[in-house]
């Protein structure tokens, strides 16, 4: 009797544009990627087998924008991200991030301006975090220098849950420089550190201001802290001595929303 050597099953390979593309994964931010229609989508692959409405939906909503769709095996899903990273069954391909130039976010910016500079922010997660309570709180955007800092990986991307999608990032050679540029445009620097004399809830955040924030633990770079025009501090009450960036970055933002909405509710009184 012959025998008859079973061959392997052979997982989908990427196409040559899957390959050079950026991924982005879980439900919100694929479902955000779609929503903006700011970046190509070249395909999107779910997960065979999956039963969720919001799976079956966000598949609906790739049809009509005629991107392609393909169910895989789920090891293959696993295998498009990085290890231990939940999917959450959907995983999209898509062109890079293009960055703005700094003058390019600073023109589109409402009145008064709202920026976040950060300083050596090398943690993914941490970035991912930031950018998304930027836009959360209607930041204008993201300054990020080309140097000590983490680039836009599918890792900030899924941090982010979508924020990339809506707010605009720049990519600086010289944070000192950019920070130069915001003064000749007249917005004032605010610096963060745990040193500061001044509480955040005491600078007058309806002026165009730029926060800028420093790794958690190493904190600003010198240089950067004194070309800042004043430094705040979030007051510790516990045993530590310092917030990650992403909540400091919460924290200051939507304390300076508050000051500005208090002052057009006070100005729409008068």
């Amino acid at each position: 009797m012959k025998k008859f050597r079973r061959e392997p099953v052979r997982e989908p390979r990427a196409s040559r544009k899957e390959s050079e593309s950026a991924v982005v994964y879980g439900v919100l931010p694929v479902t955000e990627l779609l929503r903006s229609g700011k970046r190509q989508v070249i395909a999107i692959k779910f997960t065979e087998g999956g039963r969720e409405a919001r799976l079956a939906d966000l598949a609906g909503l790739a049809r009509e924008k005629r991107i392609p769709v393909e169910a895989v095996p789920r090891r293959a899903m696993d295998a498009l991200v990085p290890k231990g990273a939940n999917h959450q069954g959907v995983v999209a391909f898509v062109e890079e991030v293009s960055y703005f130039k700094l003058d390019d976010v600073l023109d589109a910016a409402d009145r008064p301006e709202l920026l976040v500079l950060l300083d050596g922010v090398e943690d993914p997660r941490n970035l991912g975090a930031v950018i998304r309570t930027a836009e959360c709180a209607g930041a204008d955007g993201v300054v990020i220098p080309e140097r000590r800092a983490v680039g836009m990986t599918d890792t900030v991307a899924k941090s982010a849950a979508g924020a990339m999608e809506f707010i605009r990032l720049a990519k600086v050679g010289n944070l000192n420089r950019a920070i130069e540029e915001l003064k000749r445009r007249d917005i004032w620097v605010v610096g963060t550190a745990g040193e500061a004399e001044k509480d955040y809830t005491e600078w007058d955040w309806t002026q165009p201001t730029a926060l800028v924030l420093g790794a958690e633990g190493s904190g600003l770079h010198r240089l950067v802290a004194e070309n800042c025009d004043i430094l705040v501090k979030v007051p510790m009450y516990g045993k530590i001595e310092s917030l990650n960036v992403s909540v400091a970055a919460g924290v200051i933002l939507f304390e300076a929303r508050r000051q500005r909405e208090h002052a057009g509710q006070s100005e729409a009184d008068n």
